[in-house]
């Protein structure tokens, strides 16, 4: 019994030290990309429809930002995200695209934008309901 108690004791531990971890990092200094909103949702669409969003985002940090990649979670998704360094304080944008075609029903594609932010693995999603096509 105190050998399980010795490893609940351990376990509790670690996970307090992580998440005082995390919470330093959070708040150090770099760049930090702030989504103005995290999650658009499209309502309903047709079957086939191409949708388009523009996710903005600031640079709330205080050192320039690099976005190194934005990856989707399915090839009906695509998007278009600036390569140069965004400086403290200055802007950007994230055009997502979702193409429809071949969907049914209701739609959560989550976009996760990799960086050299403290945040370095922000996330954004596109919600829809696609409905079938009218014949």
């Amino acid at each position: 019994m105190k050998l399980f108690m010795v490893i609940v004791g351990i376990f509790i531990f670690s996970l307090t030290y992580s998440q005082e971890a995390s919470l330093e990092d959070e708040t150090g200094s770099g760049a930090r990309v702030t989504f103005l909103e995290e999650t658009h949702d499209f309502g309903d669409i047709v079957q086939g429809d191409k949708v388009e969003y523009v996710f903005a985002f600031e640079n709330t940090g205080n050192e320039p930002l690099i976005l190194s990649n934005v990856l989707t979670t399915c090839g009906c998704t695509a998007t278009n995200w600036p390569r140069d360094p965004i400086s403290p304080g200055r802007s950007g944008e994230i055009a997502v695209s979702f193409n429809s075609a071949g969907k049914m029903g209701k739609q959560n594609k989550v976009i996760t934008v990799v960086s050299n932010a403290i945040n370095a693995h922000s996330r954004v999603r596109i919600v829809s309901n696609v409905l079938p096509k009218k014949e």
